[in-house]
């Protein structure tokens, strides 16, 4: 195994451990309940994933899916969810930075002052970590969760970008995957912090439930590598049907207007429309949004209308000829065959003449 793909699959799960332990944290904090730090016993399924990684795939990635991204989804998910549900509980002052300057460096004195009587370094290490503990502490608890939002995202694309790729994906179709997912975590990050931040959206229980589970809904894109591979497909009997040859030869691109209709762009504009049309609640922002949606939809329908059309012409066109392919990268097969069949046919013709033009030749001589 290569040292720099064990380092980079060991810290990278240490990376999502590590976050998914403060969001734990926090939950604990927020809720004065030790019984939420059981959370972090879901870790356990991420470091279960990393050895049988190590031992079976020497630390590579799999096939269109990174189980270390869905299980870091599923040790996070959780902890962002009871603090969106707890939001709001606590409010942040018209000058929090100030506020916690002042507390962290009146405690930061006495600590040193502390630490000056005692000989060792430990004992002023120790009560520095303590200062800047509280200090964490004082940051009020909406700040704690957007904050958490961001980083979670962000160590998705990252750590996604970190994890040892499997030999059935490029370092080409990594690059698009990654700026793929950048721009999906803005739009998912947008989307919760637009929405949950409503002061009507906060007094209904059941809205907000209804939002988290269309973000969660979106979250699950990120584990998935199919927007950048096409399915390789056999030429069998069954691939030879129409919907078959489209999936075969289009199934990035029709993964793409999947995942923008019914996981993204199509479920945040149904949420957006039932907050507009029937909860009336209007804003500039939600709006713009709105359209977004709506121009995305639009414009993944028209796609989608597109590549019906091409493939439809591109099939009149090959049966014409006699041709069908399976995938765009694969070479027509039965073209293929045809030319083997004709070269056999001149091999043959060119060794063993007909008999009746070797006799008539014969007689001529």
């Amino acid at each position: 195994m290569e040292l720099m793909v064990l380092l980079n699959a060991l810290v990278t799960r240490l990376l999502f451990v590590l976050h998914s332990l403060i969001g734990v944290w926090r939950v604990t904090a927020v809720k004065k309940e030790p019984k939420y730090w059981l959370l972090a016993l879901l870790n356990l399924l991420l470091c279960l994933e990393t050895g049988l990684t190590l031992k079976f795939k020497q630390g590579r990635g799999y096939k269109w899916f990174s189980p270390a991204i869905f299980l870091y989804l599923i040790c996070t998910v959780p902890s962002l969810w009871l603090l969106e549900i707890h939001h709001g509980t606590q409010y942040c002052g018209n000058e929090p930075g100030a506020v916690q300057v002042n507390v962290s460096n009146q405690d930061f004195n006495q600590s040193r002052d502390s630490s000056h009587g005692s000989e060792g370094t430990d004992h002023h290490i120790i009560q520095t970590a303590k200062v800047f503990v509280n200090q964490l502490s004082t940051i009020c608890e909406t700040v704690w969760t957007l904050a958490l939002h961001q980083t979670f995202l962000l160590l998705l694309v990252v750590g996604r970008w970190l994890l040892p790729i499997g030999v059935e994906i490029t370092r080409d179709q990594l690059s698009q995957l990654l700026l793929m997912f950048v721009g999906t975590a803005a739009d998912i990050l947008e989307f919760a912090s637009e929405t949950l931040d409503i002061e009507d959206v906060r007094k209904n229980y059941a809205l907000i439930n209804a939002i988290l589970a269309v973000w969660t809904w979106s979250m699950l894109q990120f584990p998935l590598d199919l927007a950048v591979q096409h399915i390789g497909c056999k030429p069998t009997a069954s691939t030879r049907q129409i919907p078959s040859l489209l999936l075969c030869r289009y199934s990035a691109e029709l993964w793409n207007i999947g995942v923008s209709l019914f996981i993204q762009d199509g479920p945040f504009f149904i949420v957006r429309s039932i907050l507009m049309g029937h909860f009336r609640i209007f804003n500039q922002m939600l709006v713009f949004f709105t359209a977004k949606n709506i121009l995305v939809v639009t414009l993944q329908l028209y796609r989608l209308a597109v590549i019906t059309l091409d493939f439809r012409a591109t099939i009149l066109q090959k049966s014409r000829k006699g041709e069908v392919s399976c995938c765009p990268c694969e070479p027509y097969e039965a073209s293929t065959h045809a030319t083997t069949d004709q070269d056999t046919e001149m091999k043959g013709f060119v060794a063993f003449p007909p008999k009746k033009e070797s006799q008539a030749l014969s007689e001529d001589q």
